[in-house]
């Protein structure tokens, strides 16, 4: 078989496998009998319809699972009480069809949503109520797709009796939300919010739309659209992320200096937050019928605001569009009563990594880290949470580096998420940089989306039924790419039609994108190379180690001049070229020392994209704390902002103010706190600090295996490491000699170790090695308190 035709049928059995079996996670629930159910129009775009349905229950089981599909987003209330705050995900887990360029047509399956109930219902009448918000449009940088029609379908087993959504249920366009008004940008998918409280749905009794008792006899019925499976919802797929954490309506931090309740002025409340977050707004006033309030935050790029209008008395009101930011201002008018000002926060999974050490700039910088990943993740991962919120794949290969210090499994889910549906969609073997609205080659991310996001997606979590699906794509991807005859592959600006041959912003003029692109593919063969072993690919791994061994010299011969690497010595010395080339493991040990002291030292041309590669290369090549003066350099005047909790897209600040692939933390938590998997899902993992200047550290990993505690002290006289090491795992804990010979070990106040000597033998505390920075032990899990005392 040639190779030709060896690729291209590799291709069609698994273009075969994505729209056959694509993101098959779970038992496709029963909906029998459930109709996807509307208006008689198809939309309109940006509306808001409420459904209601009461149904009498005879008994209520111990288990009660809704099975909830919409386009777009649903909030959803039983009795009167809210049971999910924002159920739903942009539209697009897999294609259901082929991609059609010419007409810009790309069909979608549908996801669903699964919603213990059971607490919510009781014996007898049972109000059920749907608010479904259709946001009916797609942008050039999102990651919805629009069915271009709204729809609620809904099946749940209470007991023998069957609820599904069908023509019994009622259904009304809610006439308070604006559905005419512009989207919020070309951008962003979401619409703001304009609601006219006059317009509200209460009854003559004053009860809201989704009580219990509400008079919904007029209400027309809804309009069934077919049944599960059809188009243009297709398939149902179930959302892998867990629900929203919704932390409830919270205070502001300056809420006591509002001195609620107040008479307002007119003027402009400026509400703060904690740090920057995703909110929905709310309030409670009392007011004159048709006053106006505006709602927005302080970020500049903010694209999604809320407008009230009023209507006679006591009232309150939530802003279902999210929008984010540092503060949170409200232009009331003049004569409004404000009796409560509020917002709630909501947020993937818990931020259940911490990080801690004695120097407050670190401290703050990796806390303005963990607020830039957590604000940057809803949906999916997105590069920023105003502007465009889009799934960039080179930004969440950026984000990928700390995702496992900082995120727990709804993390975890989003990124395994992010992997499978970049690579659902796809055109001709390429992986796609921003999907799944166009195949937007932009090469540079594409590699590294699979060297640094798919195999540390396995190698911290051990999916591999995952990495098994995605496999065939980093081959197909990669053999792309045809070697020239010095032993290079040819380099590659991408053949999408709207392809970007784009590397990184910062310094105009220095990036030198041959070396990093021939860098980043032969990194991509490494990561491929282990993909492949791990699942058994004879094949593969020869075809890997072939064009690794090839390329490895002839990048030297082509690029390595004057104490760098370079393809034009004279005009371009790029900090970028030279950390990916020691990254990638393609240049020599021996270069890095000059590599470091003739370019990552004095030269900062790089984004914050690449900033964190820069960073790691130079702890690599062992220069740590040049490697630590450098992020402190690079990020000074954002720590120094004390208004600011999140990082800049540019260096020293530009572009969004929340930008994801800044990735410090990556390199506090990897090498200076020195925790690492070194087998699949954290069964073994080292602790092998550098803490150079600093004197105490602690921080906590929220592993697949569970949290991992470290909490580290040094002195002139002693090393102190207190371990909490989760069950199934094994910790490599390294000593640091710190220039210094180690006289004592011991551990739970016992002696276990003299002058080079094992004194007290146990099973879960052995001696390992010692090398010429480290004096090494091998863990078993459990809590353990080791001190070493310096000669």
């Amino acid at each position: 078989m040639n190779f030709k035709n060896h690729i291209i049928i590799r291709f069609s059995l698994i273009l075969s496998l994505v729209l056959l079996t694509s993101f098959s996670f779970a038992q496709t629930p029963n909906w029998q009998g459930a109709q996807w159910i509307w208006q008689q129009d198809e939309g309109p775009s940006n509306t808001w319809m409420s459904f209601r349905k009461t149904i009498n229950i005879n008994e209520v089981p111990n288990k009660v699972e809704a099975f909830i599909s919409v386009d777009s987003k649903f909030w959803l209330w039983i009795n009167g009480e809210m049971v999910l705050f924002e159920g739903g995900l942009s539209r697009g887990p897999s294609q259901a069809g082929s991609w059609d360029r010419k007409n810009k047509i790309t069909p979608a399956n549908s996801w669903y949503e699964t919603v213990n109930i059971q607490p919510y219902l009781k014996k007898g009448e049972n109000t059920i109520a749907i608010l479904v918000w259709y946001w009916g449009r797609e942008t050039h940088k999102g990651t919805h797709i629009d069915s271009k029609k709204g729809g609620l379908l809904f099946s749940a087993n209470i007991g023998k009796q069957k609820l599904v959504s069908d023509a019994s249920w009622k259904a009304k366009q809610h006439p308070a939300y604006d559905n005419t008004i512009p989207p919020a940008s070309d951008a962003v998918v979401q619409y703001c919010v304009k609601f006219d409280a006059q317009k509200a749905m209460n009854d003559w009794s004053d009860k809201a739309w989704y009580t219990s008792g509400f008079l919904d006899k007029n209400w027309p019925k809804a309009i069934e659209k077919g049944v599960a499976g059809t188009a243009p919802w297709y398939n149902l797929e179930p959302n892998i992320v867990p629900h929203l954490i919704n932390h409830g309506l919270q205070d502001y931090a300056n809420s006591p200096d509002l001195k609620l309740p107040y008479i307002s002025k007119g003027e402009t409340i400026k509400c703060k937050l904690p740090f920057n977050k995703q909110i929905t707004p709310y309030l409670e006033i009392e007011a004159k019928a048709g006053d106006t309030i505006f709602i927005t935050t302080d970020n500049r790029l903010n694209r999604i605001n809320a407008t009230y209008i009023t209507k006679e008395g006591t009232q309150s009101f939530e802003s279902f569009s999210w929008m984010n930011g540092h503060e949170v201002r409200y232009t009331i008018p003049k004569g409004v009563k404000v009796k409560a000002l509020k917002y709630r926060w909501m947020t993937v999974g818990e931020m259940a990594g911490t990080f801690e050490v004695d120097d407050a700039f670190y401290n703050r910088l990796w806390s303005m880290g963990n607020n830039t990943l957590f604000v940057c993740a809803r949906d999916n991962f997105m590069d920023c949470p105003d502007r465009e919120r889009a799934l960039w794949i080179g930004d969440v290969a950026d984000q990928t580096g700390y995702i496992f210090y900082s995120m727990d499994n709804a993390g975890r889910q989003l990124l395994k998420k992010a992997i499978l549906q970049t690579l659902a969609f796809n055109e001709n073997g390429v992986i796609g940089a921003l999907g799944p609205l166009r195949v937007r080659e932009l090469v540079a991310q594409s590699l590294q989306f699979i060297a640094q996001c798919v195999w540390p997606y396995y190698l911290n979590t051990g999916d591999k039924e995952t990495l098994a699906k995605v496999y065939p794509y980093m081959y197909n991807y990669l053999a792309l790419f045809p070697m020239k005859e010095n032993g290079l592959p040819e380099y590659r600006k991408g053949k999408s039609p709207d392809a970007w041959d784009w590397v990184d912003w910062g310094v105009k003029n220095t990036i030198d994108s041959e070396p990093i692109q021939a860098a980043f593919y032969y990194l991509a063969l490494e990561e491929a190379k282990k993909m492949a072993e791990v699942l058994g690919k004879e094949e593969d791994i020869k075809w890997y180690a072939n064009r690794m061994q090839t390329m490895k010299p002839a990048f030297d011969k082509a690029y390595w001049k004057n104490g760098f690497y370079s393809s034009n010595p004279e005009s371009l010395k790029d900090d970028r070229a030279n950390a990916i080339a020691i990254v990638s493991g393609i240049a020599k040990p021996e270069y890095y020392n000059q590599i470091v002291d003739n370019v990552l030292i004095p030269n900062r041309f790089s984004s914050p994209h690449f900033e964190w590669i820069a960073e790691e290369a130079m702890c690599m090549a062992g220069k740590h704390k040049e490697s630590l003066q450098r992020m402190k350099d690079q990020y000074q005047s954002q720590v120094d902002k004390k208004e600011m909790t999140t990082l800049y897209e540019m260096f020293p600040n530009g572009g969004s103010y929340n930008h994801a692939w800044n990735a410090p933390n990556t390199i506090l938590s990897k090498y200076i706190a020195g925790v690492v998997p070194t087998k699949v899902a954290w069964s073994e993992y080292e602790i092998m600090p550098k803490l150079m200047h600093i004197k105490s550290l602690k921080e906590t990993i929220p592993t697949v295996k569970g949290e991992i505690n470290v909490d580290l002290k040094v002195n002139e006289s002693s090393f102190y490491i207190n371990l909490v090491s989760p069950e199934n795992t094994v910790a490599h804990v390294g000593i640091p000699k710190n220039a210094k010979e180690i006289k004592e070990v011991w551990l739970n106040e016992q002696l276990v170790w003299k002058d080079g000597k094992t004194i007290k033998d146990t099973k879960n505390f052995e001696y390992n090695q010692e090398s010429i920075d480290y004096l090494k032990f091998k863990v078993h899990s459990g809590n353990w308190n080791i001190r070493a005392v310096y000669k």
